[in-house]
């Protein structure tokens, strides 16, 4: 009898393991697996947040794919990043370039790097988290006064202005609080 229920819970965990992987074939696997998470991973390598962080919010890799950091994280493609000068040593390059594909949105489990991943599939990769379809749907009904026309904000680009929760990979609305604007709800 002990046995049996052995077999019967090895071929449990091994379903369910396997369908962990089979689950990101599909959108219904992807949406019924138990390892999917909200919202993005964090950040959680120091490198990337020092040599990210120090020019510029330090992006969870999450919120673009794979092919957009494949472009954004080489040598040619830093020495001019956005008009700066962001080149990097060899092995920080690797590190950083590592971390961010490993952590793209189609190499995550979390459910909005799902949805940014989906919303860039058929399309040219990116360049800017801003160009992302579901991006600029989410903030579609944020009049342009409060964000370009406020002094705190001046662009989507600047994601931490508005979202109090960057740091923990979250970005709904609950956390939104625009700057100069306290009283408006999506």
């Amino acid at each position: 009898m002990q046995n049996r229920f052995k077999a019967a819970m090895l071929a449990a965990g091994l379903l369910t393991s396997s369908g962990a992987v089979l689950a990101e074939e599909t959108f219904t696997g992807w949406w019924i697996s138990p390892w999917r998470h909200k919202e993005v991973k964090p950040v959680d390598n120091k490198t990337w947040k020092e040599e990210c962080g120090s020019c510029h919010m330090a992006y969870p890799p999450g919120l673009l794919p794979s092919k957009s950091w494949e472009k954004l994280l080489n040598e040619k493609a830093l020495g001019d990043h956005f008009g700066d000068d962001a080149s990097l040593d060899e092995e920080t390059l690797k590190e950083i370039r590592d971390y961010a594909l490993a952590n793209a949105a189609d190499k995550s489990w979390y459910k909005r790097s799902r949805k940014i991943a989906m919303a860039t599939e058929q399309v040219e990769a990116p360049l800017r988290i801003t160009e992302v379809r579901y991006i600029k749907r989410k903030h579609h009904e944020i009049p342009e006064k409060m964000i370009k026309g406020n002094k705190d904000v001046k662009s989507l680009s600047f994601c931490n202005a508005c979202h109090t929760k960057v740091e923990e990979g979250t970005f709904d609305n609950d956390t939104v609080r625009i700057p100069n604007y306290p009283d408006w709800k999506d």
